[in-house]
């Protein structure tokens, strides 16, 4: 394996081989950003897992000769909060005669409410083509109508059917331009600040961008070959996160070791080759861990797994690949104005985190039981989290349906903007009628459609709860066990309420067989990176208590903050599994560092160098990390903006307090019985002096003297 490294780390560092290595590999991502240009995501949002009762029903709709049909609601209140007048009744009959206007649209109403300070206007019309396409042109064009035909001292607004999905769809019109836009800034601002050059910063930056732009191709073409669904904006954030990590640790082992190292080449070879095991190590854990999901029943969620693994691969290869024959052309003078020379002395780098480092190792105790308190106390916000949000409560940013939900609900039953949906057979429909009549909550029970051959009916139920509650859940539990009784009816329950309950109970599967085998990976790739077993169990331990500290915090921030009452119902899955993954990286970071330095100085004292020599650059990653999820924010989704706090928190913690603290003082406190059942040089192998991963410093004695002590 040493072998293999040394070969290739010469090849990509060599004169000729950068250059060669270079462009090919821009040729690489240029062309993979080129061949797969085309391509477009499915617009697909299915919510519920494909063998769910509600995906049951939803795959029956096209027994039905309605299939294309869609019905929305024109919801109309005074916008002075009274009771609306003859005048405004008469003009929402005007509206509703507009309305007639849309192709082969049926429309009913004005209904008004039973307080009269609100009415419906009912439109069905059908579709035609591409769903989430027809489904927009269909929305735009009834709002366009409405626009047009307003009533005086009436708010109108357009709910119901698919308008949620289009809301979804047009807030995200340039939002994804804008997360790029300003994931970049971040990291532009940040490496800048960590560089202090006006150089060095744009070469790491270039290549990642470079490998977002390839990976954001290639996993679109996967999604739309495979039909997958995920976000689209976690792909991008992964993949600039992980990437200027990797390229962090590389620059940073590369400057260590142009202090020592003459020749810029030989340096950069050397840190590529000391940097390779943890990177790949760091990679490899949030990969796997990745690629957990695809046994997700969730769909989003399934599909997610599989394109940041991907992404993640490409961001990787491309700071392996790419930007290490970058720096190796440009050379020893990127770093202006702060070019580091052999013979410089390097033990003023690092001098406050070799003191706290040091205050750690001679005084565990203190930080190790403070560390552990803190973080128990966080994890303390996560007790009695609700999880689950309304239709309403998705939104970060206004939406026409939301609104229109609101007042719905307000003034009307509130299930009438999503009523549950009931197939059953013909023969039985009087006695499921009865049942769903009988179950509490139901407000009324109607047939809406027969199929094409007879067989089947489709029964419209209208609940009272507002959709997305837990009062609406209990009806959806209650109203399948009714139905399901009914002999030889074969009756389903489905609806836009049906498959919030189906979702639910999903996630919750997938919560509690994925997180158990994220734990897994993480630790058997933690214990072959370390040959060791004490160490892993440790950390893993460690690293679960900081993601449920950074998910008990965010949760309470959330809520106090931005007014986040509940987590969404993917939250907890994805926020744990970022923050293990992610967070064991610098971890992983450290800990290898530390046993490279324990086989000549010992546990101890290989962990006060090591956390001195990585402190400013783990920090710095962990800092663009955080930084690049906060970018999450600027979507218009609440999901993606409670991942974004929540991971956020939770790489910050890792690195502020877990990999400062916590972890140093637990290596003090064992210390080398952390590497057991081996000693920290255990399966290592042999180190060319010419060489050595390991930098001397001013401060420290050379090899030769430690072999002969």
């Amino acid at each position: 394996m040493r072998s293999v490294s040394s070969s290739l780390s010469r090849a990509l560092t060599s004169r000729r081989g950068a250059w060669v290595s270079l462009i090919i590999g821009i040729l690489v991502l240029v062309g993979l950003t080129a061949a797969f240009g085309r391509a477009t995501m499915t617009a697909d949002s299915q919510i519920a897992p494909p063998d769910s009762e509600a995906a049951r029903v939803a795959a029956l709709a096209d027994e039905f000769p309605d299939a294309d049909d869609r019905t929305l609601l024109v919801v109309a209140s005074a916008t002075d909060g009274g009771a609306l007048t003859a005048t405004q009744t008469d003009g929402l009959t005007s509206l509703a005669e507009a309305l007639t206007g849309v192709d082969d649209a049926r429309v009913l109403g004005p209904f008004p409410s039973h307080d009269g300070r609100a009415a419906v206007v009912q439109v069905t019309a059908p579709i035609s083509g591409d769903e989430p396409a027809a489904d927009r042109a269909l929305v735009d064009e009834l709002r366009g109508v409405v626009a047009d035909n307003g009533v005086g001292g009436l708010a109108l607004q357009v709910t119901g059917g698919p308008t949620f999905g289009v809301d979804v769809a047009s807030a995200f019109d340039g939002a994804d331009v804008t997360l790029l836009l300003v994931t970049i800034g971040i990291v532009a601002v940040l490496l800048i600040f960590t560089y202090r050059s006006p150089v060095l910063w744009l070469v790491p930056l270039v290549v990642v961008a470079l490998a977002d732009q390839a990976a954001s191709k290639v996993t679109a073409a996967l999604g739309s070959t495979l039909s997958l669904q995920f976000d689209t904006g976690i792909v991008s954030v992964l993949v600039f996160g992980a990437g200027t990590n990797y390229a962090l640790l590389l620059i940073s082992r590369y400057r260590e070791a142009l202090a020592a190292e003459p020749d810029h080449r030989r340096a950069l070879a050397g840190a590529w080759r000391a940097t390779l095991p943890a990177v790949l190590a760091s990679n490899l854990t949030v990969v796997l861990s990745l690629l957990t999901l695809v046994l997700a029943v969730i769909p989003g969620t399934r599909g997610l797994g599989v394109a940041c693994a991907v992404g993640l691969v490409i961001a990787l290869a491309a700071v392996l690949l790419v930007l290490t024959p970058a720096l190796a052309v440009c050379g020893r003078g990127i770093f202006w104005p702060f070019v580091p020379r052999a013979g410089d002395a390097t033990a003023s780098r690092g001098r406050v985190w070799r003191t706290v480092a040091r205050y750690v190792v001679q005084q565990p105790w203190a930080p190790l039981v403070g560390g552990v308190a803190l973080l128990a106390m966080m994890a303390t916000g996560a007790f009695g989290v609700s999880v689950g949000l309304s239709q309403a409560e998705k939104f970060r940013v206004p939406s026409e349906a939301a609104a229109g939900l609101t007042v719905l609900a307000e003034h009307f039953d509130a299930g009438q903007a999503q009523p549950f949906t009931i197939v059953a057979n013909a023969a039985k429909v009087d006695d499921v009628v009865a049942e769903a009549e009988g179950v509490p909550g139901v407000a009324r029970v109607s047939v809406s459609a027969t199929s094409v051959d007879g067989h089947l009916v489709r029964l419209s139920v209208v609940g009272g709860p507002s959709p997305g509650t837990p009062d609406s859940r209990a009806v959806v539990v209650d109203l399948r066990e009714a139905v399901h009784a009914v002999s030889d009816a074969d009756a389903l329950v489905g609806g836009q309420g049906a498959a919030d309950l189906d979702a639910r109970n999903g996630n919750v599967r997938d919560l509690l067989l994925i997180a158990p085998l994220i734990l897994l990976v993480t630790f058997l790739i933690l214990t072959v990176l370390l040959r060791a077993v004490v160490a892993p169990l440790l950390l893993l331990a460690v690293n679960a208590l900081s993601a449920l500290a950074a998910i008990g915090a965010g949760t309470w921030l959330g809520r106090i903050l931005f007014g986040w009452n509940a987590l969404d119902l993917q939250v907890p899955l994805l926020a744990f599994l970022f923050l293990v993954a992610l967070g064991v990286d610098y971890t992983i970071f450290l800990v290898h560092r530390a046993r490279a330095e324990a086989r000549m100085v010992g546990t101890r004292e290989g962990m006060v160098t090591a956390l001195a020599t990585t402190g400013g650059v783990i920090t710095s990653a962990g800092i663009v990390l955080a930084g690049v999820f906060a970018a999450l924010g600027l979507l218009p989704l609440v999901t993606l903006g409670q991942i974004g706090l929540i991971v956020g928190i939770g790489v910050l913690v890792d690195t502020l307090v877990v990999r400062t603290l916590v972890v140093p003082a637990l290596f003090s406190v064992l210390g080398d019985r952390m590497w057991w059942p081996n000693g920290p040089g255990a399966g290592a192998e042999p180190v060319d002096p010419g060489e050595s991963d390991h930098v001397v410093t001013d401060s420290e004695p050379d090899p030769a003297s430690r072999a002969r002590t």
